[in-house]
């Protein structure tokens, strides 16, 4: 995985892009920090598009609701496994 920075992107793009299209991912980064990430477009990623477009398949919205109204008796998992790892 290739890191540029902004800078050198803008004064390089049409490479940068090249490079995607052969199949690097490229991090983009504003003074050392992660901003974005440029990814080439595969197959798959052209199905779950074509999937999402046509309503076939969508995206969750939000955090999960739980379930309501249920009790668990005894330890809860997360003591259950960090008793495991002991």
């Amino acid at each position: 995985m290739l890191t540029v920075g902004i800078k050198e992107l803008k004064a390089k793009l049409s490479n940068y892009v090249g490079k995607a299209g052969r199949g690097e991912e490229i991090v983009v980064t504003a003074r050392g920090k992660e901003i974005a990430l440029i990814v080439p477009i595969t197959k798959e990623r052209r199905a779950l598009k074509h999937l999402s477009e046509t309503g076939e398949a969508r995206m969750p919205k939000g955090k999960p609701a739980g379930v309501s109204g249920l009790r668990i008796r005894g330890k809860s998992l997360a003591q259950t496994v960090l008793e495991s790892r002991r």
